[in-house]
C-alpha cells in the first residue's frame, strides 16, 4: 500500500483549518491515507525569523481577504478567534496523547478543535477548553487534563516538532508525499495532480 500523506499543521493556522477540510478527500481519491501531525509554528518562527501573517504589514491585510475567499470557495465558515494568533501547545499535546490510543478519534478531535477556533471563534489555547472539547466527544476530561501535564506527552510533542523541522517543515499546512514537499493551501491542487499522475 502507498505511504500515507504526512499532513503538518498548527492548530492556530487558519490555512491549516481550511486544508483540514480537504486533505482526507484528496488522499482517498488517490488511494492514500493521511497521517495528521500538528506542530508549533512558534518554535519554527524562532528558527526561521518568521512572523504570523496578520502581523506582517500589507501581507496581513491580504491574508484576511484571501482567507474569506478560500473559505467561500469551500463553503465553510471562517473567522479569527480572540486572541489571534494563539498558543496551540495544549491542543497539540492532547492530539498526540489521543492519537497514541486511537488515531481516527484524534482526527475527529482535531477537526472539532479547528471548528471551535475558526468556525465558532472560540479561544482554544487553554487546557480547560481543550478538555471541554474532548469531553464533548466522549473522552474523559480528567484524563485529558492529566495528560496535558504529563512529561511523556510533553516530550512526545517536542519530538514531533523537532522531527518536523528536521524534514524542513516551516509552515501550515505543509504536506509531504513520498518525500515530495508541498507548502500552503494553494498547493493542495498541485499535490492532488502529483498523486494522480505519479509525479513529474
Amino acid at each position: 500500500m502507498p505511504a500515507p500523506i504526512d499532513f503538518y499543521f498548527d492548530f492556530s493556522s487558519p490555512y491549516g483549518y481550511l486544508a483540514a477540510h480537504q486533505i482526507d478527500a484528496i488522499a482517498e481519491r488517490n488511494g492514500r491515507t493521511v497521517t495528521w501531525r500538528p506542530h508549533l509554528l512558534g518554535v519554527v518562527f524562532k528558527e526561521t525569523g518568521g512572523r504570523p501573517l496578520p502581523d506582517i504589514p500589507m501581507k496581513g491585510d491580504y491574508t484576511r481577504i484571501d482567507l474569506a475567499r478560500a473559505a467561500r470557495r469551500l463553503g465553510v465558515p471562517i473567522g479569527l478567534p480572540k486572541p489571534f494568533p494563539f498558543m496551540s501547545v495544549a491542543a497539540a499535546r492532547a492530539f498526540y496523547w489521543l492519537a497514541d490510543r486511537d488515531e481516527p478519534a484524534a482526527k475527529t478531535f482535531a477537526t472539532a478543535l479547528y471548528s471551535a477556533s475558526f468556525a465558532a471563534r472560540r479561544d482554544i489555547s487553554g487546557a480547560e477548553t481543550v478538555a471541554d472539547i474532548a469531553e464533548g466527544l466522549g473522552h474523559d476530561r480528567t484524563e485529558v487534563l492529566a495528560a496535558l501535564g504529563d512529561t511523556a506527552v510533553k516530550q512526545r510533542l517536542r519530538k514531533e516538532v523537532d522531527a518536523a523541522m528536521a524534514r524542513g517543515v516551516f509552515g501550515s499546512p505543509y504536506m509531504i508525499v513520498d518525500g515530495e514537499p508541498f507548502w500552503g493551501i494553494d498547493h493542495l491542487d498541485l499535490m492532488d495532480r502529483w498523486l494522480e499522475t505519479g509525479g513529474w
